[in-house]
């Protein structure tokens, strides 16, 4: 087996740089390597080194013109259907399904929002860890038995990764602590009545360290395990980014045939005139052969898939039915999860494997005992077109001689529809206190008081950006004054940052829940309030509760891009 370092290093070099070793070579690698089973310290030469392509040389590709281009052709082979068509029986014990051991990370999960988000996850059966700082408050609030990370937001060292294992979705209740001068009772009644009622201060950490610092270390902590929603880049050429593997050749010489493929760049071989790699080779079923494949290097850290769906593909096809393996273990001769895939002929294809759709082979046979496939230990990937299916079925599409398949990127996704990975409470007004021509007095005390309490909302701002800005699917929930009256009250949801008024948090907390489940919620951000006047308490009679909300009644009306920073961006230039 000979492994190949592709680049682009040399301008003068031909469109494809071949790199495919000899016939002599391979047969002297058959030789050697005349067991059947592969030993990974046996290798028969190391990888060469890898080059950065030159920033010159990279196809510069706007996201806006790549997207109306690159899905013309969505191919989704879900179990069942290409997948089981070809093959033979499904394994014994089917993939573990990922959503059964989703975890949501609530974080400020002692707040007055936190607890209730907690309390409305466990009544639903959702898997719940807590992040705090305080762990005997915690666990007295929310019971002993809670899963539990003691850690702050606002120091980046009690972050662990470690901690974080098996979360997929977040809710983020953490907010600066306001409380009043004159100091409050242990049950923070004061606070509880609203900062409308008493003179507001700042306890404990300031808001440029909670809401900014605190919301930038929790954002990098949970991003690869809540995941990016433009996916994660494996191999290829995607816009301006670009990843390289290193590739080698596997081909049937191992088992003494004569077929032998090879991988090349080609500098120009996208369909927008960008490079691409090239998978070609020449297959022969002479000597009881009939394969070829291209293998990477074993990644140097495990890649964690786990927020994602499948890997998406994107091919130009020959016509030709080929095999995508995803292995999980850094041994060499092992179990393959396994999907077959279709291409047409001459077009650009995004071919989506749901990680559902693997299936775990060992030498062309289906495993009924394998372990269910782990996304979040990818240690290597493997291209093949070959004769032979699974379980002695035969590939339909198969013929000798010449092939090739260009490979423009190989990528992790998200299955639509996306929900939100990240819900934020955060508040209404963060964008007033720089607004023009606002009258404070009709406004709440914090945006009056923004300077006085250390540019708490501006903070705010600033930490909301942040989210928006980090990739992750998210939604925003705004509310007004929050109070400890019952959910129930008719609601009014708004986007621009305009609106006043009072919310329970026992709402709030049913909405941030309703969020994560809904894509009408997904990238949105919006206020919240009661359509109750402050001067009117909210009661609600127990014996006839009022109904339950389908939110997305309200998620369906928002818009994305509406953050009341618009009317900050409008301002009129000052006259000089």
């Amino acid at each position: 087996m000979e492994w190949y370092s592709t680049s682009l290093s040399s301008p003068s070099s031909s469109s494809l740089l071949n790199l495919r070793g000899s016939a002599l070579t391979r047969r002297k690698f058959c030789k050697k390597f005349s067991h059947p089973s592969l030993s990974s310290s046996r290798l028969p030469k190391p990888f060469l080194q890898v080059h950065h392509i030159p920033h010159t040389l990279i196809y510069q590709q706007s996201p806006g013109n790549l997207s109306s281009k690159t899905y013309r052709a969505t191919i989704s082979a879900e179990a069942g259907k290409q997948v089981e068509k070809l093959s033979g029986p499904s394994p014994s014990k089917p993939v573990k399904s990922m959503e059964n051991s989703d975890i949501v990370l609530v974080a400020g999960a002692t707040g007055g929002v936190g607890r209730r988000v907690v309390d409305i996850l466990r009544k639903k059966g959702i898997p719940v860890r807590v992040l705090v700082r305080n762990e005997e408050k915690a666990r007295r609030m929310l019971g002993s038995d809670v899963d539990l990370i003691v850690g702050d937001i606002a120091k980046e060292s009690t972050l662990v990764p470690e901690y974080f294992k098996g979360v997929k979705k977040v809710i983020n209740a953490v907010s600066v602590i306001v409380g009043p001068k004159e100091g409050d009772t242990p049950d923070r009644a004061k606070y509880s009545q609203g900062v409308k009622f008493f003179e507001p201060e700042i306890k404990g950490d300031p808001p440029k360290l909670v809401e900014y610092v605190g919301m930038e270390n929790l954002i990098n902590a949970v991003k690869e395990n809540v995941g990016l929603q433009r996916g994660k880049l494996l191999f290829g050429f995607e816009g301006d980014n670009y990843r390289q593997l290193s590739w080698g050749a596997l081909d049937d010489v191992v088992m003494g045939g004569v077929s032998e493929s090879t991988f090349q760049i080609d500098p120009n071989g996208d369909e927008n005139g960008g490079p691409i790699g090239l998978f070609k080779g020449v297959v022969s079923t002479a000597n009881n052969g009939g394969f070829t494949s291209i293998r990477n290097k074993n990644f140097s850290e495990p890649e964690n898939l786990s927020a994602y769906d499948g890997l998406e593909l994107r091919v130009k096809g020959d016509g030709r039915r080929y095999k995508l393996i995803v292995r999980t273990s850094s041994d060499w001769d092992t179990v393959g999860y396994t999907a077959g895939f279709d291409t047409v002929e001459g077009e650009w294809q995004s071919i989506q494997l749901p990680f559902s759709s693997l299936r775990p082979i060992f030498r062309a046979r289906t495993v009924s005992d394998a372990p269910p496939f782990d996304p979040s230990n990818i240690i290597s990937l493997q291209l093949m077109f070959s004769k032979f299916e699974y379980d002695g079925k035969l590939n339909p599409t198969f013929k000798e001689g010449p092939f090739e398949l260009p490979v423009s990127r190989i990528r992790a996704y998200m299955k639509d529809p996306i929900t939100p990975r990240f819900v934020h409470v955060g508040s209404a007004g963060v964008t007033r206190p720089e607004r023009p021509g606002l009258d404070l007095t009709k406004q709440p005390p914090a945006v009056r008081l923004n300077k006085e309490l250390d540019f708490i909302l501006t903070f705010k701002l600033k930490g909301e950006d942040l989210i928006r800005e980090s990739g992750i699917p998210y939604a925003i929930v705004r509310p007004c004054a929050l109070t400890e009256e019952p959910a129930g009250a008719d609601l009014i949801f708004d986007q621009g940052d305009n609106i006043t008024g009072k919310i329970s948090r026992d709402e709030v907390a049913r909405i941030c829940v309703a969020a994560l489940e809904s894509p009408f919620a997904c990238n949105k951000t919006f206020e919240v309030k009661s359509t109750v006047p402050f001067s009117e308490p909210f009661t609600v009679d127990p014996a006839n509760p009022p109904p339950e909300k389908d939110y997305n009644e309200y998620f369906k009306n928002l818009r994305e891009g509406i953050t009341g920073k618009e009317a900050l961006q409008q301002q009129s230039p000052i006259p000089v």
